[in-house]
């Protein structure tokens, strides 16, 4: 049996705050002469959504505090950067020359989310305020203008230990499983797994990612069709985290 998914970059316009984002997303797809059809997923950049939202803010209006100012020169980076990183940030754990390793809506983040790349000059783009919100809230709108049921991830980019790099993070998602649970099954040679989960939804952040691009692609949006996901309703956004106590990186390095 042969498998396959496919994935189209979707080339847009610059989206600002204010713009409504599903109507630009759909005029999008007709523009390329694409149709979505029943269980689609849309991949969609978290910085356009922030865009969006009016998630963008001018650092020239941050007061940094001498918290910031700390942070900011012992990791070389603006100190109003360094505010809004103070601001977003549940934890700081510490960090590298101009990245600070944090905590973020229960997710270890670089920078607690806030970045300056593809933010106008000037300004830095937050995460959206309340990603799993906004997920349902746009599969919901993109079914009343296209009568299509699908998917949608909300995508940025994240780092691993001891990998270099950026790949893909599913922030978000709705209308299909994030997780496949695999405990129980046997593999090739009949042994139970134990512990073994599946990441779709960062699974395709990540294949989704690699066609956005980090620097001037403008295509911060892509199709993935034929994806092999279990299409639901209801997603809950609990069911990609892993409690600090379940974490190898987190007990490890608390033991």
């Amino acid at each position: 049996m042969v498998s396959f998914m496919q994935l189209l970059a979707i080339r847009t316009q610059i989206f600002k705050p204010g713009d409504d984002l599903v109507s630009i997303v759909v005029k999008s797809l007709r523009t390329h002469d694409i149709a979505l059809e029943d269980h689609d997923i849309l991949a969609i950049s978290s910085k356009v959504v922030a865009s969006t939202e009016g998630r963008i803010v001018l650092l020239s209006e941050i007061s940094p505090s001498e918290a910031a100012r700390e942070l900011a020169d012992r990791y070389s980076l603006e100190p109003e950067f360094a505010e809004l990183v103070l601001r977003e940030s549940e934890k700081i754990y510490g960090g590298v020359h101009k990245s600070i390793l944090t905590l973020k809506d229960g997710i270890l983040s670089v920078n607690a989310g806030v970045d300056n790349k593809n933010a106008p000059i000037g300004y830095a783009a937050l995460w959206p305020l309340d990603p799993q919100s906004r997920a349902h809230e746009i599969r919901q709108e993109i079914k009343q203008r296209t009568g299509k049921s699908i998917g949608v991830v909300i995508v940025d980019s994240q780092v691993v230990p001891l990998r270099m790099g950026t790949r893909g993070l599913a922030l978000a998602v709705s209308g299909f499983q994030p997780i496949e649970d695999c405990r129980g099954e046997e593999d090739l040679f009949q042994k139970t797994l134990v512990i073994t989960r599946r990441s779709i939804a960062d699974d395709l952040a990540s294949a989704a990612h690699l066609l956005m691009g980090e620097t001037d692609e403008q295509t911060p949006i892509t199709l993935i069709r034929d994806a092999p996901v279990t299409f639901t309703e209801v997603t809950n956004e609990e069911d990609m985290k892993i409690s600090p106590e379940e974490c190898v990186y987190m007990r490890s390095f608390h033991s």
